[in-house]
């Protein structure tokens, strides 16, 4: 399996509790997902999330068809939990990858925070997964972060650090 990276960064002019509350919160992931994906949450959530948490949705990223995806929150440390950076890992239990980490961290700045998103990625399929991967799941993956980070830019401002970039 060919395992693929992607990294994406962008400053958020607010303090640290503020951003945290919002990226803690599972609910908030749909208003920051494409509304052509129809984002929905299955299962029961907390108002915050905290490790071992077990997410279950529903996403349509392709044609419209309906695919079920299931994450969990394996690790997490907050402001209230130790130093800096802040961040938390999910990682995909069920879905239309045969692998998926990725990990979202939050550093203190004096400008804000700073958000970096680090994910690596594997394709089911073998030949045929790494064939389709520049053609369609990079593009859309491109789509999808940066459709994110203008959303996150519009609800906080700041700017754009490093858009979505593959290895």
């Amino acid at each position: 399996m060919r395992l693929y990276r992607l990294e994406a960064a962008q400053l958020i002019p607010r303090p640290m509790e503020e951003v945290w509350d919002f990226f803690s919160q599972p609910e908030n992931l749909k208003h920051i997902t494409p509304p052509y994906m129809e984002f929905a949450i299955l299962s029961p959530v907390p108002a915050k999330m905290r490790a071992g948490l077990i997410i279950e949705y529903r996403v349509r990223p392709l044609l419209g068809l309906p695919m079920r995806w299931v994450t969990e929150i394996t690790h997490l440390q907050g402001p209230h939990e130790g130093e800096p950076p802040y961040f938390f890992v999910d990682e995909q239990r069920f879905g239309p990858y045969r692998f998926w980490h990725h990990r979202h961290e939050f550093f203190p700045t004096a400008e804000g925070v700073l958000m970096q998103d680090l994910v690596h990625y594997g394709l089911p399929a073998g030949l045929l997964g790494q064939l389709v991967h520049p053609w369609v799941v990079r593009p859309r993956l491109d789509e999808i972060f940066r459709f994110r980070q203008e959303k996150v830019r519009a609800l906080f401002g700041g700017e754009v650090r490093k858009p979505p970039r593959f290895t």
